[in-house]
C-alpha cells in the first residue's frame, strides 16, 4: 500500500486564504484535493495514476490547470516556502550555531 500525503489541519489553515470563492455548487474537499495534486507532482505521476483516496484523477486535473492558470498554486508554493525559510532563520536551535552569511564583514 502507498502512503498517501495529507496536509495538516494547520497547513490548511494557512492555505485557506488562497482558495478562490465557491460561486454555486460547493466544490469537494479542497484538503483532499490539494493532498492529491501534491502528492501527484511530488511522487512523478502520471494524473490517471492518482490513489483513489484523492478522488477522481480527472476532477485532480482539472483543479490543478484551473488554479495553475490562475495563478493559485504557485502564490501557496511560495508563501510555504518563504514561511519555511524564515522558520529555519529563526530556529531557537540554529541560531546561536550559525555561521554568519558571506556578506557581513567583521573586522578582527
Amino acid at each position: 500500500m502507498v502512503d498517501l500525503f495529507w496536509l495538516s489541519d494547520a497547513q490548511m489553515a494557512r492555505l485557506e486564504p488562497f482558495f478562490p470563492k465557491s460561486h454555486g455548487k460547493p466544490r469537494v474537499d479542497d484538503k483532499r484535493v490539494l493532498s492529491g495534486i501534491i502528492f501527484i507532482n511530488r511522487n512523478g505521476l502520471r494524473w490517471r495514476d492518482a490513489p483513489a483516496a484523492y478522488g477522481p484523477h480527472k476532477m485532480l486535473y482539472s483543479r490543478w490547470k484551473r488554479w495553475s492558470e490562475k495563478g493559485i498554486i504557485a502564490r501557496m508554493m511560495a508563501v510555504e516556502a518563504v514561511r519555511t525559510f524564515y522558520s529555519f532563520l529563526t530556529h531557537p536551535d540554529l541560531v546561536a550555531e550559525r555561521i554568519p552569511p558571506p556578506w557581513i564583514v567583521t573586522d578582527a
